[in-house]
């Protein structure tokens, strides 16, 4: 199909709840010159919603936003409509209420009786799917998921979600109709957890197993992904702010979807959270205290030592070859010879993460190997995990401290964890969105920019891995694996089948 489907500006929109999402759905439809009509069970939630959505158009004029005249155009179209049987005018219609399969259907029934033949119906569901949806009702070819995420006035990803019966053109629409409403559409079929909400868990859950095994606190473990990393928050400080009622209901959804995939398996810890209500920033405490009086917990960061004089670089260090020209900027002598990929600081070995821990390393190459943890920028970067060997010394210690303090970074210790922070973290999300792929989920492309744009990472999964080399992903996962001796860091066939032939993501694009 070549062209824009998108809905006509003068197609009235549906939007059905009167919450936070579908506040915004609403405000984002009213921006692109649509009528919309706001229904919910509860007609004082609707006068609410359209005094604040007003209210916001108010905020956006007096931030030189959005026009007086815009501001006026855009709060006319809005009308409540306290009777279900409103809506019958809507050329789409967009619910937003309880996740729960059986309240759905039966409104999206009602919608179906009163709405003409021709009406697109959208869900906004984040878990439960479309297909099944679709299947109870009379024209499921009419049926698609269209996922905002919150808050949908600002956030720009919204899934597209084709169900095994919704009609290619009714996608398409959504599609284009998203576009045209200056949002960024992705195509994703209707699995558990579409894109985001199921490439993401490991995001949380590896995090919770570090935290479990006590690798590091919730503050380091969160400034190492931040700092190092380069994610936008830390995963226990994003947890506490979702919700961790909310948070730890999507991943048993997704666990329990997927028939208890070892991959999705939720957190122990994070279900204590729940038990005790300490749900995060709403509840005033999850992982962190929010009280007023509460003192921020800090990261852990290696007290100062001396730099080193000289180092040797042996062999190569792969995506961490940068390293090796911010030594020499930051005056150290650097020597290069053969080797196995290290950085020879004061006779102790230095070495990327292989996924290997520490001791393992150190133990069969018959020497002490310090390792590193991998940055999304190392130039730029101001924080560097290390991890240590049981039978370290304290000298070894402070030349591989001092070596990346020499560098302007700060340095955080970890217990010794195989695969460390961020490259255990990236190369389980790159294995989950290569799964997804490989499950013809979605393209690569929509992938990687889903989880840009849907969640903020600084990099989309598959384009990750090509930065670090797929053969090195495949590696650091094999040695988890190997490790643990579970199935939930098994490699996906299309990373191994990349990995093999020595290939990446984006050259299949």
């Amino acid at each position: 199909m070549s062209g824009s489907s998108a809905l006509d500006p003068s197609t009235v929109i549906g939007v059905i709840g009167a919450g936070a999402m579908g506040s915004g759905i609403a405000t984002v439809a009213l921006k692109a010159g649509h009528r919309v009509l706001l229904h919910d069970t509860a007609p004082a939630a609707i006068e609410r919603a359209i005094t604040s959505i007003r209210q916001d158009f108010d905020r956006q004029v007096d931030k030189q936003r959005m026009s007086a005249q815009e501001r006026d155009a855009c709060s006319s179209r809005i009308e409540a409509a306290s009777m279900i049987e409103m809506l019958a005018p809507c050329g789409l219609v967009i619910e937003a209420i309880v996740e729960n399969l059986e309240v759905k259907t039966a409104v999206l029934k009602r919608i179906e009786a009163i709405v003409e033949t021709g009406t697109i119906i959208a869900s906004n569901t984040s878990s439960l799917s479309i297909t099944a949806i679709a299947a109870r009702l009379s024209r499921p070819e009419s049926v698609v998921g269209m996922h905002f995420f919150n808050p949908a006035q600002i956030l720009p990803l919204v899934e597209v979600i084709h169900g095994k019966m919704t009609a290619p053109e009714v996608a398409k629409t959504i599609f284009d109709t998203a576009s045209a409403w200056k949002k960024v559409p992705v195509y994703c079929t209707s699995t558990p957890g579409f894109i985001v909400n199921r490439v993401a868990r490991p995001f949380y859950g590896e995090a919770l197993r570090l935290l479990s095994e006590r690798t590091a606190d919730p503050a380091t473990l969160d400034a190492i992904l931040r700092e190092s990393g380069g994610f936008r928050m830390g995963p226990f400080e994003l947890m506490d702010m979702i919700g961790h009622d909310v948070n730890y209901a999507v991943t048993c959804s997704v666990f329990e979807a997927f028939y208890q995939d070892p991959r999705f398996k939720p957190s122990l810890l994070q279900k204590d959270l729940v038990d005790a209500g300490w749900l995060g920033r709403k509840a005033g405490r999850g992982f962190y205290d929010y009280n007023t009086d509460a003192v921020r917990p800090q990261a852990t960061t290696a007290s100062p030592e001396n730099s080193p004089v000289e180092v040797v670089i042996e062999g190569d260090l792969g995506c961490a070859r940068p390293l090796v020209d911010i030594a020499r900027r930051a005056g150290l002598s650097v020597s290069q010879t053969n080797g196995s990929g290290g950085i020879r600081i004061d006779g102790v070995l230095v070495a990327l993460t292989d996924g290997r821990n520490a001791t393992e390393r150190s133990t069969q190459s018959g020497e002490t190997v310090i390792l590193f943890d991998l940055a999304l920028d190392y130039e730029s970067c101001v924080r560097v995990a290390l991890a240590a060997p049981d039978q370290v010394n304290k000298n070894e210690l402070a030349a591989a401290t001092g070596f990346f303090q020499s560098l302007g970074k700060a340095v955080s210790f970890i217990d010794d964890a195989p695969g460390m922070v961020v490259m255990r973290t990236v190369a389980m999300l790159a294995n989950e969105a290569a799964e997804a792929v490989h499950q013809d989920v979605a393209s690569q492309s929509d992938i990687d920019l889903a989880m840009q744009k849907g969640v903020n990472y600084p990099l989309g999964p598959l384009a990750w891995a090509d930065r670090i080399g797929t053969q090195t992903v495949c590696k650091v996962l094999q040695h988890i694996a190997d490790f643990y001796g579970e199935d939930r860091y098994r490699v996906s066939p299309l990373l191994r089948r990349k990995a093999s032939a020595a290939g990446n993501f984006s050259a299949s694009l």
